[in-house]
């Protein structure tokens, strides 16, 4: 009997041993952890029972997973059957995963179904081109001890964040997109781009919500040399679409490109400069926790891939496509839809997607400290 338990107890250790230990959390994590609990328990508390069970899902439930950025009938609770002290709850609650910048993203896409309405000639009720068909779901019990996560989704944006133990630990994939990538109305171009000069009198005219995704890429891309350009350049046509989709996993066969160790100094801040064009859509301290594992695992890993044409003309036709690659993630950008004026954006973290690699941590963690 002795020797059974002196056995166990090495087993556990052995096992604890591969289990990374929980990082400690920071004031500024907690604050964050704090007021997103505190936001979606205030959004909870407000649902009509109805309401409550349309929009809430347990957490270890697929539907988690079951994400898309095209327009579509989705689960959870729509913001056009909300009331209007349940819409500011729901949008606090993003406030509380995002920047001001990421914010402001967030609800110009929102917005941009108006415009689209206009475009498509569609009516002013209609259900397809709908600024609140955008739905809100909770996945388990919000909570400050137990796992719990959130999300937002619509056409073109699809954003999810997960609570653990005490942290905001993840929030990937998030998808932004726009169509049209910049809305103006040219006449040579109105039968391919934009079936209504009503587009001059739109408010929106001139709005080009992904400008720091576009322009920070070509200027990185002007800066290449003729041999770092043939690195660079992996195909000489634009994919049609982000390339890994919707696939729960993201993966690709091999990581092509441009290394960033093998940039000048100067080339490597505009790289960091695209980079940070997506990280700062976060809350500043989810911001650091994706840098600082991009930087454990070491920045020069990072690959620039370009598909596709190399001119930044808008609505010509051509598109251009590019990605971010690295052993903990995976940023891709795609515009050729549209006659190229039509962008897609997904930021993947290749080993933590909905938070999976920390729960499986946390699970055998907690299962390892069970007597």
């Amino acid at each position: 009997m002795k020797r059974f338990i002196f056995c166990w107890l090495i087993a556990g250790q052995a096992l604890a041993q591969h289990v990374a230990p929980s990082p400690k959390t920071t004031p500024a994590q907690q604050r964050i952890k704090d007021e997103m609990l505190d936001a979606a328990t205030s959004f909870v508390t407000l649902l009509s029972a109805d309401q409550r069970k349309q929009a809430t899902f347990p957490f270890d439930d697929n539907e988690r997973f079951n994400w898309h950025f095209v327009p579509r009938e989705r689960k959870g609770l729509p913001l056009k059957q909300m009331t209007q002290e349940q819409r500011k709850a729901a949008m606090a609650m993003l406030k509380t995963g995002l920047s001001q910048q990421g914010y402001d993203k967030a609800t110009s896409i929102i917005d941009m179904e108006n415009v689209l309405r206009v475009i498509d000639n569609r009516p002013p009720n209609d259900v397809y081109r709908d600024p609140e068909n955008y739905s809100f779901t909770i996945f388990g019990e919000p909570d400050a001890k137990t796992p719990w996560s959130w999300r937002i989704e619509g056409h073109h944006l699809s954003l999810q964040f997960m609570s653990l133990t005490g942290r905001v630990i993840a929030q990937t994939p998030t998808f932004f997109g726009s169509n049209p990538g910049v809305l103006q109305y040219d006449t040579k171009m109105a039968d391919k781009r934009m079936s209504d000069p009503r587009v001059n009198d739109l408010p929106q005219k001139g709005r080009a919500i992904l400008k720091q995704e576009t322009e920070q890429a070509f200027i990185l891309l002007k800066s290449l040399n003729e041999e770092q350009r043939k690195k660079a350049v992996i195909a000489p046509v634009a994919y049609p679409d982000i390339v890994t989709s919707n696939k729960r996993v993201a993966s690709l066969d091999k990581m092509d490109g441009l290394m960033l160790s093998e940039m000048t100094p100067e080339q490597r801040k505009l790289f960091m400069n695209l980079l940070q064009a997506y990280l700062t859509n976060y809350r500043v301290t989810l911001a650091k926790q994706q840098m600082d594992k991009l930087t454990k695992a070491g920045l020069d890993n990072l690959h620039f891939a370009w598909a596709g044409d190399i001119t930044p003309e808008l609505g010509e036709g051509k598109g251009w496509y590019y990605r971010i690659h690295g052993p903990t993630i995976l940023i891709e950008y795609d515009n050729t839809q549209t006659n190229a004026n039509h962008i897609h954006t997904v930021v993947r973290d290749l080993t933590n997607d909905w938070g999976e690699d920390l729960l499986r941590q946390h699970y055998q963690s907690s299962h390892a400290s069970k007597p």
